[in-house]
């Protein structure tokens, strides 16, 4: 019976530069063709395509932080990436905002090599919330963003001041917060958050607008498609509006049941025999319902420890958890690539044409899935540089653009 073999492709080209205050959405190199040789150790034919997810998993899972508070850096960050998770920690708002004080190992998926890769999320941001002091501020400062974007979580406009009520400046509000995360972390922003609250009726089209022609790929509002989306085949992402749903904790104190329910519908989701891709968000992780709009630090703990114990390495290893942007991108990339490939006896030469980029994209990666039941040897292609295991386990090759 044939087995199937992951391809995985990553495609190095650095991350973007980037020039002016707006989202600069040209492309930054013109299309290339790379290719490589796979040596078979037998004349059986393969098979090979583009897998649906990166890694080729069953479900990418995205989940993101409205607004830029300070728990998300105390309690999920070191959570997820491993780390000394803060004590209850009381914020400038007599909240608290810490978590129970222990030190965690990071929950984990893989990539297939066995190589474990931490669960990321991302940060809906607020640039003129940013501050440092003072300690006990209730958002974040921009070393602690720095850090999580330098560890692998996107940072996603919020809109500059959270504005929504009448006379609000939308477009303003979306340009002057893409300038401040530029000026202060030194990347430009592609996707859109709609910050929540009062406001004329309709508010968020006005923003969904403005987001959109000036430059961002995609928006999460009150409406829209998803979001649960199906990704076995093409996917219309010009101009992507998403549908927004949220992740809470009840005023139930005594028990996990409000997350139960939560995991009880993603888990008839991941049921699905097709890939699929699923986008959630909150507020607060800390020990206190932030505004009764958040979820309390037990809640978080248990209903990440509870995915990561499923589907992570601990489980069945089906899970990409990975940022609404990085998900994004891969599935842009995945659909506009073209692949060749002919197999003569032994010998397969793969071609594959990788379309002009945006230049605003951070990640610039694709996996491939071939099938097989042969053993197999890589001879490497100009400007690549290969990883295989073809003469162990035959399941995995990595793929690398020289600089």
């Amino acid at each position: 019976m044939l087995k199937r073999i992951l391809l995985i492709v990553i495609l190095s080209f650095g991350y973007f530069t980037c020039f002016s205050n707006e989202i600069n959405q040209k492309d930054s190199s013109k299309s290339k063709v790379i290719s490589f040789k796979i040596k078979l150790k037998s004349e059986e034919k393969a098979k090979i395509k583009v897998a649906s997810l990166k890694y080729n998993k069953h479900f990418a899972y995205s989940f993101t932080l409205d607004d830029g508070y300070r728990s998300a850096y105390l309690t999920a960050f070191p959570l997820l990436n491993g780390g000394k998770i803060s004590n209850p920690d009381k914020n400038e708002w007599k909240i608290d905002q810490g978590g129970d004080g222990t030190t965690s190992k990071g929950l984990f998926y893989s990539d297939g090599f066995g190589n474990k890769i931490p669960f990321k999320l991302a940060l809906a941001i607020n640039g003129g919330a940013i501050r440092d002091l003072p300690a006990n501020r209730g958002h974040l400062s921009w070393p602690e963003i720095k850090e999580m974007y330098n560890a692998g979580w996107d940072i996603l406009n919020h809109g500059f001041h959270h504005a929504t009520k009448h006379g609000t400046n939308y477009l303003t509000e979306v340009n002057e917060n893409t300038t401040s995360i530029k000026q202060n972390l030194g990347f430009t922003m592609s996707h859109f958050v709609v910050p929540g609250g009062e406001g004329d009726e309709k508010y968020y089209l006005e923003y969904e607008k403005d987001a959109l022609n000036n430059g961002h790929f995609s928006v999460a509002s009150y409406y829209g498609v998803g979001p649960v989306f199906k990704i076995d085949s093409k996917m219309n992402l010009d101009k992507m509006i998403t549908a927004r749903t949220f992740v809470q904790s009840s005023k139930d104190t005594t028990s996990f049941k409000t997350m139960d329910r939560y995991l009880k519908t993603l888990d008839s989701i991941v049921k699905q025999p097709i890939p699929v891709w699923f986008n959630e968000f909150t507020h607060g992780t800390g020990n206190t319902n932030l505004w009764n709009l958040s979820m309390r630090f037990p809640d978080f703990k248990y209903y990440m420890t509870t995915l990561a114990d499923k589907y992570g390495v601990k489980g069945n290893d089906s899970v990409w958890m990975a940022p609404w942007q990085e998900v994004y991108e891969y599935i842009w990339l995945r659909d506009r690539i073209k692949i060749d490939y002919t197999q003569k006896g032994k010998d397969v030469e793969v071609k594959i044409v990788i379309p002009e980029i945006p230049e605003a994209f951070r990640y610039r990666e694709i996996s491939l899935a071939i099938e097989t039941s042969s053993k197999f040897e890589m001879e490497s292609g100009k400007d690549l540089i290969i990883k295989n295991d073809g003469k162990t386990n035959h399941k995995l090759i990595h793929l690398k653009l020289k600089q």
